[in-house]
């Protein structure tokens, strides 16, 4: 399955910079420099974990990886975008992501935040991409908005902000990671389901249930990472919660709890897709490989 995890991840680059040199050739556009802060940005590295969900989905509910394309690399683009302004100054203030400078100290600040702003923008552009009917296509834009909106991302990182210098319940942690890191997930995961018009109700509470616990397990093992990790292994700074005194699974539960916290959920997940029609063992691996990963 490793393989699989390179294979996706090298179509969903291809995929990202055939979009930027076809929709935006360098040569034309001529605010050049946030357009190299964008690429800087959506092209420098990761783990691509939201495209290989969207992929996945693809083949437990066979539709074809090529119809999902564009799905992939609008939530791509989205994250993309909520971590260059995670990053700011005015958020968390941190210097280093995936081993690079970020984006405002890579340019400055002011580009950075344009840069965030035009990758939600061409989030919304690759999604006029996904071959369906405009009634689907509309519905995907639709769930994308909500899930990085008030209701969505936007509205979990306005509650972890809150969140610092305070203790919260698990409960509160659970709600704000939901918001924060579930629903883009959860995004990633049910646009690609809208594309199967044959699935029953049944089979999109299953892709949701799996999208929340995914989303927990992955939200804790982050968490625990930031306290067990190393800058280099992680490309980010390692300690950066503590330093913000933000609110975390580890300081909530210990580092033992959390992490049987983190399996429980990947196995919740792992359950939940039992039912659906096409082959949802890719789906269980990255269940699986989320709370193993070390990065």
């Amino acid at each position: 399955m490793e393989e699989k995890n390179h294979h996706y991840q090298a179509r969903i680059n291809r995929w990202l910079e055939n979009f930027l040199d076809t929709q935006y050739p360098a040569p034309e556009v001529a605010a050049k420099r946030l357009l190299d802060a964008v690429s800087y940005a959506l092209l420098g590295g990761g783990k691509r974990i939201r495209p290989l969900l969207t992929y996945a989905t693809a083949e437990a509910i066979d539709v074809p990886s090529a119809q999902v394309d564009a799905i992939a690399g609008a939530v791509e683009m989205i994250h993309a975008y909520s971590l260059v302004h995670d990053d700011l100054p005015a958020m968390d203030d941190d210097d280093l992501r995936r081993g690079r400078p970020t984006c405002h100290l890579a340019f400055d600040e002011a580009t950075a935040i344009l840069a965030g702003d035009a990758l939600q923008a061409l989030a919304f552009e690759a999604l006029n991409l996904v071959q369906a009917d405009s009634a689907i296509v509309l519905r995907l834009v639709h769930h994308l908005a909500r899930a990085c909106g008030v209701c969505g991302m936007a509205g979990g990182q306005a509650l972890d902000l809150e969140s610092e210098n305070r203790r919260i319940t698990q409960e509160q942690l659970d709600q704000l990671h939901a918001l924060k890191t579930g629903a883009l997930i959860n995004a990633a995961m049910s646009m690609s389901a809208n594309l199967n018009p044959h699935l029953t109700p049944q089979h999109h509470l299953g892709i949701t249930n799996f999208a929340r616990h995914f989303g927990l397990a992955f939200q804790i093992m982050d968490d625990v990472l930031d306290v067990t990790g190393d800058t280099h292994t992680l490309g980010k700074p390692i300690g950066s919660d503590q330093d913000n005194n933000k609110a975390t699974y580890p300081q909530l539960l210990g580092l033992k709890q959390s992490l049987d916290s983190a399996w429980k959920h990947a196995q919740q997940a792992m359950t939940a897709i039992n039912d659906l029609p096409g082959n949802p063992n890719y789906l269980r691996y990255l269940a699986g490989w989320v709370v193993n990963r070390q990065h």
